[in-house]
């Protein structure tokens, strides 16, 4: 098992901002801190803001993690992403068709941009690969409020049967935690991406440490 992948999926809204900041304040910081702490993607999960906000959240971002290994990632808006010098892009069911993002990407001149793809079934998983993006969020693997309206959660068989169908890495996603990421790898996963763990407000070393 190589390194494993650690994704922070952000979400401003339920940071705590402290007292004279806004929230995409306290998100840069956040991000600076966990770029910082060995965090290898970020991905900007703020579906709320319109495109001039947005791109400015991420230049703003980009420059944070710079000097860091950290990528930034932008959900959903190739426009944004693409604009704004990220790292890749992240999409969604209800994205744009994956194969036509792959398409562009490979008619540019950034083979390095990243397109990765959320699925929630092995056959949305299996089809992605065939699609051509670079990697997978599969999930949820347990239980968590943030992803119910994506259904019961998938399990760890199911994780480990994605990741035998399909070459490219797969990163498990919902209800993870320091205390269930290791069995997500042992099945196979690449990685694992999340929230919550990533913006609680102490010991992010110690937990990334323990996770790898």
């Amino acid at each position: 098992m190589g390194r494993p992948i650690l994704c922070y999926v952000t979400d401003r809204n339920s940071l705590e901002a402290p007292a004279g900041r806004g929230r995409e304040a306290a998100l840069i910081e956040r991000i600076h801190q966990v770029a910082r702490a060995g965090v290898d993607w970020v991905q900007l999960r703020e579906k709320d803001l319109e495109a001039r906000p947005l791109f400015d959240l991420a230049s703003a971002a980009i420059a944070t993690a710079r000097g860091s290994e950290a990528k930034l990632l932008i959900n959903d808006r190739l426009d944004v992403a693409w604009a704004a010098g990220a790292a890749g892009v992240h999409l969604g069911e209800n994205s744009l068709p994956l194969g036509d993002v792959v398409r562009f990407k490979r008619r540019s001149d950034r083979a390095d941009f990243l397109v990765g793809a959320s699925c929630h079934s092995l056959e949305a998983a299996v089809q992605a690969a065939r699609d051509g993006v670079d990697y997978i969020f599969f999930g949820p693997v347990f239980a968590t409020p943030s992803k119910a309206s994506f259904g019961a959660p998938q399990g760890l068989e199911r994780v480990a049967e994605v990741c035998r169908r399909v070459s490219i890495p797969v990163l498990a996603i919902g209800g993870i935690d320091a205390g269930n990421a290791g069995a997500c790898l042992q099945a196979g996963a690449a990685g694992i991406a999340a929230i919550r763990i990533f913006q609680q407000p102490s010991e992010l070393t110690a937990v990334l440490g323990a996770i790898r």
